[in-house]
């Protein structure tokens, strides 16, 4: 069983709906048992990072998410919530990732949605992945690429588009939204 977190942030229901298309059993939980009994957890997200990590204090979940064993993949605001720190709303953040989430420089393009490529990937995540295909990014803040940095995308500013660190994984970019490389993606991280 697949545990994706609730959390009051947004973008649940198109995750489980990917995962049940690969053919996997997904529970929307915020319940500690559920998620640190699951095979894998999803921490997606899409929302305001103050907001979430004071829910996440609120309900526990973010000493549930510290103590998972299990495979974990964040995506977007939940790759931004598992670093130290975010600019958004100057929020202390779960500490994962030795990385700090910063608002992209102010330009006309901002925020960075829609279709972009890596300048570079390594990982599990993106096996079978080149540089040179493009996922779906939706996001105004971006983390520094650090020795957690698994894959790297150029917009304005070089920033971490997957990471890793142990059992947790994340990607900045929405694999659930991102066609057959986003299915590749996904199929990487729930076979592992």
């Amino acid at each position: 069983m697949i545990a994706i977190i609730k959390y009051n942030a947004g973008n649940v229901r198109s995750v489980q709906n990917a995962l049940t298309k690969l053919g996997y059993e997904s529970v929307i939980t915020d319940n500690r048992e559920t998620i640190l009994s699951a095979d894998k957890v999803i921490f997606p997200g899409v929302g305001e990072a103050s907001s979430a990590m004071n829910y996440l204090k609120e309900k526990g979940l973010d000493k549930t998410i510290l103590d998972i064993k299990k495979p974990m993949l964040g995506i977007c605001l939940g790759l931004q919530l598992m670093c130290n720190y975010s600019e958004e709303g100057d929020t202390d953040c779960l500490g994962i990732f030795k990385a700090s989430v910063k608002k992209f420089p102010p330009n006309d393009t901002v925020p960075h949605m829609g279709w972009n490529n890596f300048s570079s990937t390594s990982g599990v995540l993106c096996q079978g992945i080149t540089d040179t295909q493009d996922v779906y990014y939706v996001h105004s803040y971006y983390a520094e690429v650090t020795e957690n940095t698994t894959a790297i995308c150029n917009y304005i500013v070089p920033f971490s588009a997957s990471m890793r660190k142990n059992n947790f994984y994340a990607t900045q970019f929405h694999p659930e939204k991102s066609a057959g490389i986003g299915t590749r993606i996904l199929q990487n991280f729930l076979e592992l």
